[in-house]
């Protein structure tokens, strides 16, 4: 498999050696200092996209050229960003994660198959922590799992609580970032209950089980039809 990576910074070097360690070959690093090679660079079986949004056009525009699948692990997308990477789907196959963890898949799986009447009896606080140089918060992770326990958006989201605030509302769900050292990612989904607490938590001890995510993502995408995916539809399905 032919792989071209979008964002050549410490997780596309990652990338790059797992992909090596399978047999695959990286015909092509873009980072924001050689953008425009994306415009002459041949076609890729898939790229793999840990960029910045700011290279959304230029990879666009090279997917819709060669046709090359798209594996997109790059978060702090808005809206409009969003519809420019779903609207790729018309010219080849597309999966999107925040987080390429089989964990943190399973967690987002669990979290799908709770009843929304039981989670009614629970207060929901989300607690993510990252290192020190992490640049969004909260991480695209915790975003995920918000949507996977209020997939209508229906709760009010808060993402601090200082002074007099007021009494915590059955309609919100806390979601709170810690930042320091060298954390690769922490997640735990709290339910406080009367008398009784569940806690649901995924540590990743290196970002080695993104990078290799992304690989297995990108060799169960490569040669599909058009369209677009969830990564539980290409792991697991």
């Amino acid at each position: 498999m032919k792989i071209v990576l979008t964002g050549y910074g410490r997780m596309g070097h990652m990338i790059e050696e797992v992909a090596r360690e399978k047999g695959h070959e990286v015909i092509g690093r873009v980072d924001v200092t050689n953008v425009s090679d994306l415009k002459t660079m041949p076609a890729a079986d898939v790229v793999i996209d840990f960029s910045h949004p700011a290279m959304l056009p230029a990879l666009a525009e090279y997917v819709k050229r060669t046709g090359a699948a798209l594996v997109s692990g790059t978060t702090g997308y808005d809206e409009k960003h969003m519809e420019v990477l779903q609207g790729l789907c018309e010219y080849a196959p597309v999966v999107h994660s925040a987080n390429y963890s089989m964990g943190i898949a399973l967690f987002r799986h669990i979290l799908e198959q709770l009843p929304q009447a039981l989670l009614e009896n629970f207060d929901i606080e989300i607690l993510e922590k990252h290192h020190n140089k992490k640049v969004d918060a909260p991480s695209g992770t915790a975003k995920m799992l918000l949507a996977a326990l209020d997939p209508e958006h229906e709760k009010r989201v808060v993402t601090g609580r200082e002074g007099m605030c007021g009494a915590r509302t059955k309609d919100e769900i806390g979601v709170m970032a810690l930042r320091g050292g060298t954390v690769a990612g922490e997640h735990t989904v709290y339910l406080f209950g009367e008398d009784e607490t569940l806690s649901i938590t995924h540590t990743a001890s290196s970002r080695r089980i993104f990078a290799a995510g992304a690989v297995n993502a990108a060799i169960a995408l490569a040669g599909r039809d058009k369209g677009w995916y969830q990564l539980d539809d290409i792991l697991f399905r």
